[in-house]
């Protein structure tokens, strides 16, 4: 007589391990943590295109620079440096006084920005936080401030400005752009998302005064947004041309107000325009190649707040 032994009919406890797909697998294995993307062939020559694109402009300035007009205007044009860049820059400086321009430049380009970022960054808090009554209108308005074309004020604003005593003076550069409606809108957006209530609310408990905590707690959490709006706003006013040429006379001129004097001319020497205009390029490179991965942090970690 065969026996059979009694078959275990007991559910298992023991977890079924999920099974995934095989589509889903290669997905998770291309996109898994620590791992990066690998771009091909035609997102490198993507990047050498653009690379190249932005660069060439600062290498043609620099070619235009080191020849002579007759060379220049030559076809085909000048696709190598030559020998002339260093007389043709002390030329360019002496013609157009660079030297007092450019500490001009600075000192318009640095007040605006430093004001910029203080003025913004507590507007920018106070819509972004602070509750009180009309807070929405005045956004709106500020906002609304943008649609206005600089122009329409060009001509109350001269007046004012003469009327001062502050015709042709760096003051009436100064001032009237202290703080921007962009700036405001630009750090509300920021601290909306980067700034928690309950940070502010436990600065308030410990005791801390609207100052304490705009120093502690605002500005820190700012800070990345306040790198990227700074180099946004001085490279602004560095360029700026159009007010500073209606504000300032020839003697105390701006960077561009004293390049814009280079080409004043009925015939003017496109070698030395080239030349002052380089000069004009290097201090905004200055400035980001010692800001520069603060500013890359600023802009990464506004994009991930976002």
């Amino acid at each position: 007589m065969t026996t059979t032994s009694p078959t275990n009919t007991a559910p298992s406890l023991d977890p079924v391990p999920p099974v995934a797909s095989p589509g889903r697998n290669r997905v998770r294995l291309k996109l898994g943590a620590g791992q990066q993307l690998k771009g091909g062939p035609l997102t490198y020559l993507a990047l050498v295109v653009v690379g190249l694109g932005s660069v060439f402009p600062l290498y043609w300035t620099l070619v235009a620079a080191s020849h002579d007009q007759q060379r220049v205007l030559d076809s085909p044009p000048p696709l190598l440096p030559g020998g002339r860049l260093w007389s043709n820059l002390q030329t360019a400086w002496e013609q157009a006084h660079l030297g007092k321009a450019i500490v001009n430049s600075v000192i318009v380009s640095g007040c605006i920005t430093a004001a910029t970022l203080f003025f913004c960054t507590l507007a920018g808090y106070a819509f972004a936080k602070m509750r009180f009554r009309g807070r929405g209108a005045l956004m709106t308005a500020v906002i609304a401030t943008l649609t206005i074309p600089p122009q329409l004020s060009v001509v109350p604003l001269f007046m004012m400005m003469a009327d001062i005593g502050w015709g042709g003076k760096l003051e009436s550069v100064i001032f009237p752009t202290l703080v921007g409606a962009f700036g405001v809108f630009f750090m509300r957006q920021y601290l909306l998302e980067a700034l928690p209530y309950e940070l502010i609310e436990a600065a308030k408990v410990d005791g801390a005064t609207n100052i304490r905590i705009v120093w502690n707690v605002v500005l820190p959490a700012a800070r990345p947004a306040m790198m990227v709006l700074g180099m946004l706003t001085f490279v602004q006013a560095w360029n700026d041309f159009f007010w500073p040429f209606l504000a300032l006379n020839q003697e105390n001129p701006t960077l561009q107000v004293a390049l814009g004097q280079l080409s004043a001319s009925y015939t003017p020497d496109q070698s030395i325009v080239m030349a002052g205009a380089l000069i004009s390029t290097l201090p905004l490179l200055l400035v980001f190649v010692v800001f520069g991965k603060q500013i890359v942090g600023g802009i990464m970690a506004g994009a991930v707040k976002g």
